[in-house]
């Protein structure tokens, strides 16, 4: 009990500091941290945050956009929908360093040149939002995450668009984003075929923590480099990983290769009807989810709804949607070329064809004989 008292007059005294805006002495200093990539999915593309520093006033603070609460009342529908809150919090710079220390990976901070009344201004501008309805706000995966937030806030103080990105901006959202899943394939699997067309579109907006640290690097205010110290407060470790079949295409593959040769029929109706139903969830989660990334996704061309309905219909209908089935995957297959999860969709492609053909063929021999 004793302890419990201690806590919120803790978070009182401090609520009432961060609410009173101390100003901040000639000695404080603004700077970011890039945090490495971990090995859980919401660690897969690193982290971005703000420390405040004040010696003079006893001050140290990790400002952090990236906070959720998986207690969210239908935490994972609201996520995909895209109207799932997330909000900033702060932390003192021993507890968010322990943090990272604790998982092995990487933080590199880069202080940054602000005249003192920017800094001040900045200061009121993160404890206005820790303390105000700024606190929440609707998670975007490319338009507003916690690195586009950083970006916005400096952005705001200076007055100007500063930080802008340098990174190549020829190449897809998703050829940037395809690497970052190599230890994960069925992440990187599962988030390709979600992923619709506006994926495909140049990346031309930075959204990325690696994105912002080499953009401030190159980022100059008044003619001089914004970012006056680089240094690497925890080293972290590499990411690794061991091949594991079961956790690789050649897995997938050997389990299609293994139903397209069962000659069953309803072993292959079965398999296109699970199809199908896939296909349906990439048209209706287009519909139902505010995240653009999902929208207008050719991958419901390869796991086709039509296959939904093949085991219901009679021998000339079967036919005839059956050959429409293949013109679709026609088109898929134009449509991929050059898109980085090919290989990823061949194993699909040639399995969903040949039990189609297949079951085509099974069909013919069927058809009475005029």
């Amino acid at each position: 009990m004793i302890k419990k008292l201690l806590l919120l007059l803790i978070l009182f005294f401090q609520t009432i500091g961060f609410s009173q805006n101390p100003a901040l002495s000639e000695n404080a200093s603004v700077s970011i941290f890039t945090c490495g990539r971990g090995n859980e999915l919401y660690s897969t593309f690193g982290h971005t945050a703000i420390r405040i520093k004040d010696s003079i006033n006893n001050l140290d603070v990790v400002y952090n956009y990236g906070a959720f609460d998986f207690r969210t009342e239908n935490f994972y529908l609201k996520f995909v929908k895209g109207d799932l809150q997330y909000f900033i919090n702060a932390t003192s710079y021993e507890d968010f360093i322990f943090e990272y220390q604790s998982d092995n990976r990487e933080v590199i901070e880069q202080t940054l040149s602000f005249p003192l009344a920017k800094k001040q201004e900045l200061f009121e501008l993160l404890n206005a939002s820790l303390y105000s309805e700024e606190r929440n706000y609707t998670y975007k995966f490319i338009d507003r995450n916690c690195t586009t937030m950083v970006v916005d806030k400096i952005n705001a103080i200076v007055g100007q668009k500063l930080i802008e990105k340098v990174d190549d901006k020829s190449i897809s959202y998703r050829e940037l984003l395809y690497p970052y899943f190599d230890n994960h394939f069925y992440y990187k699997l599962g988030i390709n075929i979600i992923f619709g067309a506006k994926t495909d579109v140049k990346a031309e907006k930075l959204f990325l923590p690696i994105e912002l640290l080499n953009s401030l690097d190159k980022a100059k205010i008044e003619s001089k480099p914004l970012v006056v110290k680089k240094e690497t407060l925890i080293k972290g470790a590499e990411l690794t990983s061991s091949f594991s079949f079961i956790n690789s295409i050649y897995f997938i593959a050997l389990i299609l290769l293994v139903i397209a040769l069962i000659n069953n029929k309803y072993v292959s109706l079965s398999y296109l009807f699970l199809s199908g139903l896939l296909g349906i969830f990439l048209c209706l989660v287009g519909l139902y989810s505010e995240h653009k990334e999902v929208l207008w996704n050719y991958n419901a061309l390869l796991f086709n709804p039509i296959y939904i309905i093949l085991g219901f219909l009679g021998s000339t209908w079967f036919r005839k949607m059956a050959n429409v089935c293949f013109a679709m995957t026609l088109v898929y297959i134009a449509i991929m070329i050059g898109k980085p999860h090919l290989p990823l969709m061949i194993p699909f492609i040639l399995a969903n064809n040949y039990i189609l053909l297949k079951l085509l063929k099974r069909n013919k021999k069927l058809e009475p004989s005029i």
